[in-house]
């Protein structure tokens, strides 16, 4: 089987930091035509009231798709709204929110609820929310928190939302599950002796590295799963995203954008955004699946 590539993969070949040739989400919806084309489509996107997840958002909307997103809060959700409807210039094909917190199954499973009860339409499915390296915790339905937010989450609530996905696909476009992993998926395989550390000694970064690792896996059997039945799933990561320093110390803020070796690879949200929006959207990408984007085109590990 032949690896995925695009248009885009010579603009990632020396990069030069936070908006240089390297496309962004915006970008790729142009590129694809898809300007006010979907109008009749359903798109949900996890996590998006800041950085990549509003500019997946952003971008989609652009589309004329009716676009749902999920965050944490009602104040949130209503500036996301704000943002995008300022920037694109209207309504198009509507957005609402839904209030989820994927750490907590029970809010997962009344966000699918509310969300059949408003579409009984389901195009594509954007996995984007997550943490980044937290601390040791659990969630109240137990489970160590980066596995609960990052995986068990999403999993449940595409488990509630497979059937109007199945149900929505068609010859022309079958629907898509999108699931945004990170290249911390490297640090660490998934124990699944042991996935809430009860038996081996606690590290953020292992954590991390499982719960991302698990996404990857998700993709995979979803699209293996049901990919004869016109689903098909993809995993990706983003890339390193400016504003996301804003969570590091100075110290280490500072550490990266001096590292030559480092700084030239950060994207900004709209350019974190791109391979998302382009695993979501593009032409070349229909019927297929089961596999890993970085930088818009196919990666083995």
């Amino acid at each position: 089987m032949a690896r995925i590539t695009s248009r885009y993969v010579s603009s990632h070949i020396s990069p030069s930091g936070p908006g240089d040739a390297r496309p962004t989400a915006l970008q790729v919806v142009k590129d694809e035509e898809m300007i006010d084309k979907w109008a009749g489509k359903t798109i949900l996107v996890t996590g998006a009231n800041d950085t990549t997840g509003l500019e997946t958002a952003r971008a989609l909307h652009l589309t004329g798709a009716k676009i749902f997103i999920t965050t944490r809060s009602a104040t949130k959700s209503a500036a996301a709204i704000k943002s995008i409807i300022d920037s694109n210039g209207g309504e198009r094909g509507g957005i609402e929110a839904i209030t989820m917190e994927l750490g907590d199954l029970s809010s997962v499973r009344n966000a699918a609820e509310e969300f059949l009860s408003r579409s009984n339409k389901l195009n594509i499915l954007i996995c984007n929310a997550g943490v980044l390296a937290q601390e040791f915790g659990r969630t109240k339905d137990g489970f160590e928190t980066n596995f609960a937010v990052n995986h068990i989450g999403h999993f449940v609530l595409f488990q509630q939302l497979k059937e109007c996905l199945i149900a929505s696909t068609t010859d022309s476009f079958n629907s898509r599950v999108v699931v945004v992993a990170s290249i911390g998926h490297r640090m660490s395989e998934v124990h699944f002796e042991d996935p809430n550390f009860e038996h081996r000694a606690w590290d953020a970064i292992s954590a991390y590295g499982q719960s991302k690792t698990a996404s990857i896996y998700m993709a995979n059997y979803i699209d293996r799963t049901y990919g004869r039945q016109g689903l098909h799933a993809w995993s990706l990561q983003p890339g390193g995203i400016a504003s996301n320093l804003v969570r590091v110390s100075e110290e280490e803020k500072q550490a990266i954008y001096s590292n030559p070796a480092i700084f030239p690879w950060v994207k900004t949200p709209e350019q974190g955004a791109a391979t998302s929006v382009w695993a979501a959207i593009a032409k070349d990408l229909e019927g297929q699946g089961g596999r890993y984007l970085e930088s818009m085109q196919e990666i083995g590990e």
